[in-house]
C-alpha cells in the first residue's frame, strides 16, 4: 500500500499523543525510531501486538529504539488503551489523519467480503538520521517484536 520504502527519508510528522502531547520525527533523531501503525485501539489484533511490544519493551531500550504507535483513534481512546495495559510508549490520535496520510497507510481494505478504507497495519523502522531501514507491512501481531529486533 504505502510507496515508502527503505532508504527513502521518513515523511517529516508532527501529532499529538494520548495526553496532548507533540510528537515529531525530529524528537527522535539519534534513536532508531518504530513507527507502528495500527487499525483501531482495544481490537484484538491491535492489542496484541500491542501487548508483545510492551513485553519486550526493555529489549528496544537496550537497543536504542524508541517505539510509536498510530491509529485514526481519539485522544481519549489511545489514553484508555495506553492505561488498560500499561503501554510504555505513546499512542498518536491522529483523528485527521495526517500522520497516517504521510506514510501512505490509509486506502481500501477488505473484511468478511466488505470493502471500506481503514489502515493497514503496518511498521516503519527509522534509523538515527531518518532514513527508513524497514518497511513490515506483513504484521505478525503477536510476534511483532521479534520482527523488528531480528
Amino acid at each position: 500500500m504505502t510507496t515508502l520504502k527503505k532508504g527513502d527519508k521518513a515523511p517529516s510528522f508532527s501529532g499529538l499523543d494520548q495526553d496532548g502531547k507533540s510528537h515529531q520525527l525530529a524528537d527522535y533523531k539519534g534513536k532508531k525510531l518504530a513507527v507502528f501503525f495500527y487499525p483501531k485501539a482495544n481490537t484484538p489484533g491491535c492489542t496484541a501486538e500491542a501487548c508483545d511490544l510492551r513485553d519486550n519493551f526493555e529489549r528496544f531500550q537496550a537497543n536504542n529504539y524508541a517505539l510509536l504507535g498510530v491509529s485514526a483513534d481519539a485522544p481519549k481512546a489511545q489514553a484508555k488503551f495506553k492505561e488498560k495495559y500499561d503501554f510504555p510508549f505513546p499512542l498518536l490520535a491522529d483523528e485527521d489523519k495526517s500522520v497516517i496520510q504521510a506514510f501512505g497507510v490509509w486506502g481500501p481494505k477488505k473484511f468478511m467480503g466488505k470493502e471500506y478504507d481503514g489502515i493497514h497495519r503496518t511498521t516503519f523502522i527509522i534509523d538515527e538520521e531518518g532514513i527508513i531501514d524497514e518497511v513490515i507491512s506483513e504484521v505478525k501481531t503477536k510476534t511483532h517484536a521479534a520482527q523488528i529486533l531480528k
